[in-house]
């Protein structure tokens, strides 16, 4: 038998090997009420039948409100929901058309026929929950009718269009949001793409690795890497084990890859193990019996193993280091110094600027240790924005050219521009865009509304921004300054005094307005650490605990007192 060292130590040197190999795609999904799809039977767990049935005597406008939230209920194929139902309209009714998500439903009558009443329903549709869990944000309207009539004396629903609409406050007390983890197509970075999982369910880990098998979400499937065949199957808790079927056709470094995704899954969920995991009857790995999260710690998708990432300042031309509550000035390493307007770092000392002014305006790109050569001239720039261990720059110049810069052997850089496929009608320029720290999601801000992308990558190195969707409508119009968070969402600043910085969550699903306290908006700068959000007002710079919900003020950046700067975190 492997001791425990020789054990982490095989496990480890896969891990170095995981970094540099190439990967198969497959892709596949599945319904968030579906029993995991197996190869040989075993008992799957039960979901909780629906609690909310039809009330005795029921007015008919109750008894469609209480429809509606049986219908955030998937337990059972919506038998809760199917309980308000004529026993035609029952049969007829196929929920699983769509599950659309409104702000809030609101009903007029339309005819009252003494023992036949339609009913006219309306609501502001905020997004899609799709089959596998995946919300995707959307802005338009709803409206339907629906009929009800007696049965046996009692009001029940006979006619009403395929599908489930729930109200948004359903979709967050019947359901909650985890992370599946993908590799990106480099095989380097694990990716988050969160799902919604129903609540009632009695095994949250049956949900979990069933959805994981089936591949990542339709938006960013093409951005990822997916090994496994599509005849793999979950089969269960065998003597300590999670067992698979399926997986004879993949290699060590594939098999390697599937439990660092499994680990990291189940550890966003509080599954930390040790686990055991068996496919086909025999260890995942050979020699490897089971796998935690220190065998994986390198690839940790974890907020908290992020770490603390440097901080920089811009204020009055000029690139400043923030530590221990002072600011070093970064003269003699930066030769631009009092002419930059924007400016980016990465954690290995690279840096990226824009200097001049309007209208005749240079971009350039270098390390600290080296200093920095012109990459591109324009009338303007947005801020530069790295790749993920920075290989790659990207810049909108002119507020329409996206482009990506890379840098040779040489020194030299190499640039092109980046097709951005956006949403039809969207026509505006660029202000701000920002690469996620793993690269495949984009945040860009045109014309005061948030939309974010998918980054798709090719084998010529060349890249495109895909599935642009529209995310915060509610702050369409204000949005001045954007980047993304370490757990995936975004900070927006707003020119709205009663919401100048707000949450945006990485799918869409919701806002959160950050304390008010004595922040004035315009905010024109916001950046977030591990542990901490930053954001320049009309008067400073300012920051305050990333998961505060109990403190109403902002603080003054310890060391920038009195000084408006821009904060840049470096990753």
């Amino acid at each position: 038998m492997r001791t425990r060292n020789s054990r982490a130590s095989r496990v480890m040197s896969l891990a170095v090997a995981l970094t540099t190999s190439a990967l198969l795609t497959s892709c596949a999904s599945l319904p968030t009420d579906s029993a995991p799809q197996v190869i040989r039977k075993f008992d799957a767990p039960t979901q909780a039948i629906s609690d909310i049935t039809p009330a005795p005597d029921s007015d008919p406008d109750l008894l469609l409100r209480d429809f509606f939230a049986a219908s955030a209920v998937p337990a059972s194929n919506y038998e809760g929901a199917r309980s308000f139902l004529t026993e035609q309209a029952r049969q007829a009714w196929d929920p699983n058309a769509s599950t659309i998500v409104v702000d809030r439903i609101s009903m007029n009558t339309l005819a009252d026929g003494g023992a036949t009443q339609s009913f006219n329903v309306q609501g502001n549709v905020i997004g899609e929950l799709r089959p596998g869990g995946a919300f995707v944000p959307a802005r338009q309207g709803y409206e339907a009718t629906m009929e009800v009539e007696r049965v046996d004396g009692q009001w029940r629903i006979s006619s009403l269009p395929a599908g489930s609409v729930i109200e948004r406050t359903e979709l967050r007390n019947r359901y909650q949001p985890y992370n599946l983890y993908f590799y990106d197509r480099s095989g380097e970075e694990l990716v988050p793409d969160r799902r919604w999982v129903y609540a009632g369910r009695d095994s949250l880990e049956t949900a979990l690795i069933t959805l994981l098998l089936h591949g990542p979400s339709e938006r960013v499937r093409s951005a990822l890497k997916f090994d496994l065949p599509a005849e793999a199957a979950y089969t269960g808790i065998e003597d300590g084990a999670y067992t698979f079927t399926g997986l004879s056709t993949l290699g060590e470094e594939e098999r390697l890859r599937f439990a660092s995704q499994l680990v990291w899954t189940l550890a966003g969920a509080g599954i930390n193990g040790p686990i055991a995991i068996e496919a086909d009857g025999d260890p995942l790995v050979p020699g490897v019996e089971s796998f935690n999260r220190d065998d994986f710690a390198a690839s940790s998708p974890l907020v908290e193993s992020v770490g603390d990432s440097s901080f920089y300042t811009l204020a009055n031309g000029r690139l400043f280091s923030v530590a221990d509550e002072t600011a070093q000035p970064m003269d003699g390493r930066v030769a631009e110094q009092g002419n930059i307007v924007a400016a980016d770092v990465s954690n290995s000392g690279n840096y990226a600027i824009v200097t001049g002014a309007e209208g005749d305006q240079t971009f350039r790109a270098g390390a600290f240790d080296q200093g920095a050569k012109e990459v591109l001239q324009a009338d303007t720039f947005t801020r530069p924005t790295f790749e993920s261990n920075d290989s790659g720059i990207w810049v909108v110049a002119d507020g329409r050219r996206v482009t990506r810069s890379v840098r040779s052997a040489s020194g030299d850089f190499t640039t092109s521009e980046v097709p951005v496929d956006l949403p039809e009608g969207v026509d505006g320029s660029i202000s701000v865009l920002r690469l996620s720290s793993t690269g495949v999601r984009v945040v860009m801000v045109i014309e005061g509304t948030v939309y974010t992308g998918i980054v798709e990558q090719y084998g010529n190195g060349e890249r495109k921004v895909v599935n642009v969707l529209e995310y915060a409508p509610d702050l369409a119009g204000s949005v001045i300054s954007a980047d993304w968070q370490p757990d995936g969402s975004i900070v927006v600043g707003t020119s709205n005094p009663g919401s100048p910085v707000v949450r945006v969550e990485q799918d869409g699903s919701g806002t959160t307005g950050k304390p008010i306290g004595n922040i004035t908006a315009p905010v024109v700068a916001v950046a977030s650490g591990v542990g901490m959000v930053y954001a320049t007002d009309a008067n400073a710079i300012l920051q305050m605990p990333a998961g505060a919900n109990d403190v109403s003020n902002w603080r003054e950046v310890p060391g920038l007192q009195g000084v408006r700067s821009v904060p840049i975190v470096a990753r």
